[in-house]
């Protein structure tokens, strides 16, 4: 009898709030790494988050907070002028404003010269050991 009390008290509607709100989404990034939303006079100023971008031969798009704004629509009060497949720029009067899809990370070029040790760098170089003609590697005489 007290088990079949304690099944109706689990099941009660009073107590599915409750449970709802313990779970979390499995895919949600974790809130550290979630971008902090700069104050303003005290007051939190409106962010645009780029979430994704959508490049197709027939199509570009981004995702801002959520909103599906396609190349050339508004968003806001702004237009969508370029779709990059990193970043978007919306123009809105004479100002720019250029979202990132990955803002904390920085690319950065790599070229032989910066690499130590590539062909073509400007490292010290490798010399050739002498050649040894006892082990065939010299000239014939």
């Amino acid at each position: 009898m007290k088990a079949l009390v304690l099944c109706i008290a689990l099941l009660a509607p009073g107590t599915a709030p409750a449970m709802a709100q313990a779970l979390t989404d499995p895919t949600r990034p974790p809130t550290q790494l979630a971008p902090e939303v700069p104050a303003v006079g005290g007051a939190a100023s409106p962010v645009h988050r780029l979430q994704s971008v959508i490049i197709s031969p027939t199509r570009k798009a981004a995702i801002i907070n959520g909103i599906v704004v396609e190349l050339g629509g508004k968003f806001g009060d702004a237009v969508l002028t370029k779709v990059a497949e990193d970043e978007v720029v919306l123009s809105r009067d004479s100002s720019r404003e250029v979202l990132k899809l990955f803002p904390a990370v920085e690319k950065i070029e790599i070229t032989p010269r910066t690499v130590k040790g590539a062909p073509g760098s400007t490292g010290p170089k490798a010399t050739q050991p002498p050649s040894n003609p006892a082990a065939g590697g010299g000239k014939a005489r």
